[in-house]
């Protein structure tokens, strides 16, 4: 069950590229910020971007009442740890699988699943109530599957757009770096427009494949046909050609704050 009540709260997503914050109040995310994931980065130096990017905004944290964190990078989560208490005065609830996500983790290990992978899960059953496809663009894109029932069942896990690109222009000498854009034709009439369709339309090509075939095993698993929800930073280089998915900008975030709700510490019966 989800408590709801008058609250603001951190909310601090690391991933291999891309570190995203952001701040919730009473549900509504009034601001967020993307960081670019550097592995060997000290406290002092992120909380020098962060505080930075805050006085950029005109935001303060006097009125922050708790943080959640979440982080696929080991080396990272303590760095963040320290930094969130050094922002709001007290550590964050860092993302487990023995945690209550409001939903069962069907899988053969459950805490060697992404912690994103099951915080996106999350938020997107808690929208819809149904069985789910939920894909993530990110350094990887995953393909994850939750039931009508709520039991998050696994997924696919494909190289992401952009590491494909760059192994194309490290290993192909003739090629050169282009833009991730949507090109004009599907035939493209030059180098660049040939690269940028393989890319885009290549791999639209591929999750849409997937998605397909994700969907038939759903329903031979007796699941109603299912909802594909979509985030991540490179969600909208595909959307031009995902046209039946439904694209959430915050999935993560949005989230992560639902598992604020569900697993703050409370005392004599009473929330925090």
């Amino acid at each position: 069950m989800i408590c709801k009540g008058k609250l603001m709260i951190l909310a601090a997503d690391i991933g291999n590229s891309d570190i995203v914050l952001g701040i919730f109040k009473d549900s509504e995310l009034l601001q967020n910020w993307r960081l670019h994931t550097v592995h060997h980065q000290s406290v002092d130096e992120y909380e020098m971007l962060v505080r930075g990017m805050l006085f950029a905004c005109d935001f303060s944290l006097e009125d922050v009442q708790g943080a959640v964190l979440s982080s696929v990078v080991p080396e990272l989560t303590n760095v963040f740890l320290n930094l969130i208490e050094n922002l709001v005065g007290q550590p964050p609830i860092i993302v487990n699988s023995d945690l209550n996500f409001g939903i069962e983790i069907n899988t053969e290990i459950p805490a060697k699943v992404g912690q994103d992978r099951l915080i996106n899960a999350l938020a997107a059953y808690q929208q819809y109530k149904t069985s789910l496809i939920i894909i993530d663009c990110g350094t990887a894109t995953t393909l994850d599957v939750v039931t009508a029932e709520g039991s998050f069942e696994g997924g696919v896990i494909c190289p992401g757009l952009l590491i494909s690109a760059e192994v194309l222009f490290s290993r192909a000498a003739q090629l050169f770096q282009v833009n991730l854009e949507m090109p004009e034709n599907l035939i493209g009439k030059n180098t660049t427009d040939s690269v940028k369709s393989g890319l885009i339309y290549g791999y639209g090509g591929m999750i849409d494949s997937l998605i397909d075939k994700l969907a038939k095993e759903i329903v031979q698993m007796d699941q109603p046909y299912p909802t594909v929800v979509i985030t991540g930073g490179l969600a909208n280089k595909l959307l031009p050609i995902l046209p039946e998915v439904i694209f959430h900008d915050h999935l993560t975030l949005r989230g992560l704050y639902l598992f604020h709700l569900m697993n703050k510490p409370v005392e004599n019966g009473k929330e925090q």
